[in-house]
C-alpha cells in the first residue's frame, strides 16, 4: 500500500506511581532522517528505539518524544516513616548537644531526607519496559496513519492521472487531420516561396516539417508512462522517489508535445497535461 511521509500518533503507559508517553511525529523528507527528544531515565533506550523506527519506516523526518510524568500527589501515599524520623531526632540531639546554637532541621528539610516519604519512583527495569512497549503501540498507529495518508494521496494522484489520460485519448483520433490541415497549410506557403518549380523541393520540405511535428512518439511515451505510474501505485513498500522520476519524464514528454505543437488543441492539450502533472508531483513528494 502506499504510505505517507506525514503523520502523527501518542500513547501513555501508566505505572504506579508515573506515566510514560511516546509521542511520535513525522514529517516529508528525502531520507530517514530521526530526531529523539527522551526523558534522562530513557536515553539509553535510543538505539533499541532508533532499530525499531528503523524497520518499519523508509523515509521521512521523525520525532520521537518520550516523558514521564509523575502521579499527582494526592495519589500517593503520603506517610511518614518513623524509623527515618527517629534517627533524625537522635542526630539532631547530638548535634545540638555538642553545637547548642546550632539550628534545628526545618519540617521542609526533614521532609527532603531520604527514606522520610515513600519513594514514588518506579524502578529504571520499569521505565524502560513501559517505554518499549509504549513506542510499539505508537510506531503502530504511526504506520496506520501513514498509510491512511497515503491512500488518500494515491486516490489524488489517480484522479489527475485519468484527467491527464483523457487529454491524451481526445488527442489521438484528431492527428490524422492535424496533419492533413497543417501540411496543407505548409505546402501554401512553401509555394509561395518556391514557385511552381520547386516541386521536388517542397516534397523535401514538407517532408522534414512533418516529422519535426509528428507527435505521436510523445503521446505513446505518454501513455507508457501512465501505465508505469499506476504499476508503481500498486507496489508495497517505499515508492516516492521511483514516482518522483516518473513525474520528471511525463513533464519531459508533456514539454516536448508543447514545443511541437501546430494546433490550438494540441498546445490546449499540453498545457493542461503540464498542469495535471505538476499536481500529482506535489502530491509525490509527500510519499514514502
Amino acid at each position: 500500500m502506499t504510505a505517507s511521509m506525514t503523520g502523527f500518533a501518542a500513547h501513555s503507559h501508566p505505572l504506579e506511581h508515573a506515566s510514560v508517553s511516546v509521542d511520535l511525529r513525522s514529517v516529508n523528507q528525502r531520507y530517514l532522517e530521526l530526531h529523539f527528544r527522551l526523558a534522562d531515565e530513557c536515553r539509553a533506550l535510543e538505539p533499541k528505539l532508533r532499530e525499531l523506527l528503523q524497520q518499519r519506516l523508509m523515509r521521512g523526518k521523525v520525532e520521537c518524544r518520550i516523558s514521564i510524568a509523575p502521579l499527582a500527589a494526592a495519589s500517593l501515599d503520603n506517610g511518614l516513616n518513623p524509623a527515618i524520623l527517629e534517627q533524625l531526632a537522635q542526630w539532631q540531639a547530638a548535634v545540638q548537644a555538642r553545637l547548642p546554637d546550632a539550628a534545628p532541621l526545618s519540617v521542609s528539610e526533614v521532609l527532603r531526607w531520604p527514606g522520610t516519604l515513600p519513594s514514588a519512583a518506579p524502578s529504571a527495569d520499569d521505565l524502560s519496559e513501559a517505554a518499549l512497549a509504549s513506542m510499539q503501540v505508537a510506531l503502530q498507529e504511526l504506520v496506520a496513519s501513514r498509510l491512511r495518508e497515503g491512500a488518500r494521496l494515491r486516490q489524488h494522484i489517480l484522479d489527475r492521472l485519468a484527467a491527464a489520460e483523457s487529454q491524451v485519448a481526445a488527442l489521438q483520433p484528431l492527428l490524422p487531420t492535424l496533419a492533413a490541415a497543417q501540411q496543407e497549410k505548409l505546402a501554401a506557403r512553401l509555394r509561395e516561396s518556391l514557385g511552381e518549380a520547386g516541386h521536388e523541393r517542397l516534397a523535401q520540405e514538407l517532408a522534414l516539417i512533418a516529422q519535426k511535428l509528428d507527435i505521436d512518439e510523445e503521446l505513446s511515451r505518454l501513455e507508457t508512462h501512465f501505465g508505469e505510474v499506476r504499476r508503481v501505485l500498486d507496489q508495497p513498500g517505499a515508492v516516492g522517489k521511483r514516482l518522483d522520476f516518473l513525474m520528471q519524464e511525463l513533464h519531459r514528454e508533456a514539454n516536448t508535445l508543447g514545443s511541437k505543437s501546430a494546433a490550438v488543441e494540441t498546445s490546449r492539450a499540453s498545457l493542461e497535461l503540464k498542469v495535471l502533472i505538476e499536481q500529482m508531483r506535489e502530491q509525490v513528494q509527500n510519499i514514502e
